[in-house]
């Protein structure tokens, strides 16, 4: 443990930004556990959009506060997009 005041108040805003970090990482998981859900329920387009914006929303606000990598958010919207659009093309086709 810290001896210094300052190195123990760091240790606290450490384990804080930690939690926080966590959290928002769950909330981009859950956003994108929506979507796909709302996909193999079949779901209409408009509600699955409505999903993604919300899932894709989620991932820049994370990307934004540094706890994703740009690229990953990138690639995780990306993904994300491309199921959609292959289930919805398969669907009409």
């Amino acid at each position: 443990m810290a001896n210094i005041k300052s190195a123990k108040k760091q240790a606290v805003q450490a384990q804080k930004r930690h939690s926080v970090n966590l959290a928002r990482k769950s909330a981009v998981k859950t956003a994108m556990k929506k979507v796909v859900d709302a996909l193999n329920s079949g779901k209409t387009a408009a509600e699955v959009q409505t999903l993604f914006n919300d899932a894709q929303s989620q991932c820049a606000r994370a990307k934004g506060k540094h706890v994703f990598h740009p690229k990953t958010s990138a690639r995780k919207v990306s993904r994300l997009a491309i199921k959609i659009q292959k289930h919805f093309a398969a669907a009409s086709a």
